[in-house]
């Protein structure tokens, strides 16, 4: 495993998990009540219609926001990056180039041994969720642009530049899964298999009910033309909307775990980008959770915030 990558995934995983814990036994008490430290705090974990939570925040505060709707440059991002990982993963796997030595650099740099060797089909495991990821951006900026009606929600800038990092990293982080025999230029044989299938499936089933719940909610907002009436926040119903109130969080973290099935389930260092991203999601559903309780008396009691029956 590529230990720095496996530590750095695993240290990201246990600091979105302190602020899951930090966040669940202080519950708000209303504007003013909220010391400077936990301010901060509260300001850094929440964005769109769970910063109302925030209550009255400093001026200096306020100029460290941008628009939600800039969640748009996060697939920007990660189309454009994985795209051109993908395609020069592509060439040195099929077409018999090699890859940029900068790649190879950054490869040996982030953990992978340098004698290592393909130990089954590894190299067309990582080409797999690497086009699996793309694809997940590749939708996901179409949703953005064409599907979610953004209201004047803001992020924190820590937030943003954060979100632009991370696609890098994960494309990244994919690439150096790979075995360094691949960038030798050698002929490499490719067999599927049944964690591919199974991984793949797992990724659409997931993909589809995530597709569907932001169509659910961007509908909230528009009306049966399809045009915006609204910019107001309402109670979801509908798909897995019964079950959470956060489906499209659950399915995100179920499109992370399929790509860990199509990696072949012994990955450590894409299973601590899963729990990274189990906590991230966890924390950020626990405030939505919040904010349609508070918000709506009528909420479905029955709810879970992230995971079916569970949490």
């Amino acid at each position: 495993m590529p230990a720095v990558l496996g530590a750095a995934w695993a240290l990201l995983a246990a600091a979105f998990l302190a602020g899951l814990v930090l966040l669940l036994p202080l519950p708000l008490r209303g504007p003013g009540s909220v010391g400077v430290v936990s301010g901060l705090f509260q300001d850094l974990i929440r964005y769109g219609k769970t910063k109302r939570g925030c209550g009255q925040r400093p001026a200096w505060l306020r100029l460290l926001q941008v628009p939600k709707r800039w969640f748009t440059h996060f697939y920007v991002v990660s189309v454009l990056w994985n795209g051109f990982l993908l395609i020069w993963l592509f060439r040195a796997e099929f077409l018999g180039g090699l890859l940029p030595s900068w790649i190879q650099h950054m490869h040996r740099a982030l953990g992978r041994d340098p004698q290592s060797e393909d130990t089954g089909n590894e190299h067309f495991s990582a080409l797999l969720v690497l086009l699996l990821l793309w694809l997940h951006s590749c939708r996901r900026l179409a949703e953005c642009l064409w599907t979610s009606v953004f209201s004047n929600g803001v992020i924190h800038i820590v937030q943003y530049c954060f979100g632009l990092g991370y696609y890098i990293a994960v494309g990244s982080t994919v690439l150096c899964q790979v075995p360094t025999n691949v960038s030798s230029g050698k002929e490499l044989s490719v067999q599927i298999c049944w964690y591919h299938i199974v991984g793949v499936m797992m990724y659409i089933w997931a993909s589809l009910h995530q597709h569907r719940c932001l169509v659910i909610l961007a509908n909230l907002r528009k009306s049966k033309s399809g045009k915006v009436v609204s910019l107001s926040h309402s109670v979801p119903f509908g798909d897995w909307f019964e079950r959470v109130s956060c489906p499209h969080y659950f399915a995100e973290l179920l499109i992370y775990v399929s790509m860990a099935i199509t990696l072949g389930f012994h990955n450590v260092t894409w299973w601590c980008v899963v729990m990274c991203v189990l906590f991230n999601q966890a924390l950020a559903a626990v405030l939505c959770h919040e904010f349609y309780q508070k918000n709506f008396s009528s909420y479905p009691k029955h709810r879970k915030a992230l995971i079916p029956f569970v949490f």
